[in-house]
């Protein structure tokens, strides 16, 4: 079964999420919107999830996803993806979510969208 991971790191004032494996549970990512949560209430509320070696998401994993832009948008911040393999593309394409997110290319395209 595969897991799901993820590991975080700060550029600028952005927070970066690296997202790894499968997201069908809301369950795995309690460490994650945990840590999102601290993000926020430290007022770091641009964050950035880097989707590269998301391989799978359903429903719940996308839920998970909307939550961390509701939190940070409710902040007055913003979040943005990048590096969307084509079957978690096509799942937002889908929901019509690649219309509320800011979908970039690559973690740079990402960076600038969020320090406009």
């Amino acid at each position: 079964i595969m897991t799901f991971e993820y590991t975080s790191k700060k550029q600028d004032n952005i927070s970066i999420f690296k997202l790894q494996g499968e997201l069908i549970d809301r369950n795995q990512a309690i460490l994650l919107l945990e840590e999102i949560n601290e993000c926020i209430a430290k007022n770091e509320i641009n964050i950035l999830l880097d989707l590269a070696e998301l391989k799978y998401l359903n429903s719940t994993g996308l839920n998970v996803i909307i939550n961390i832009l509701t939190k940070a948008r409710k902040a007055g911040g913003d979040v943005a993806i990048c590096n969307v393999t084509k079957k978690v593309n096509e799942l937002l394409v889908i929901t019509k979510l690649n219309q509320v997110f800011n979908v970039c290319s690559n973690e740079d395209a990402a960076i600038e969208v969020l320090n406009k």
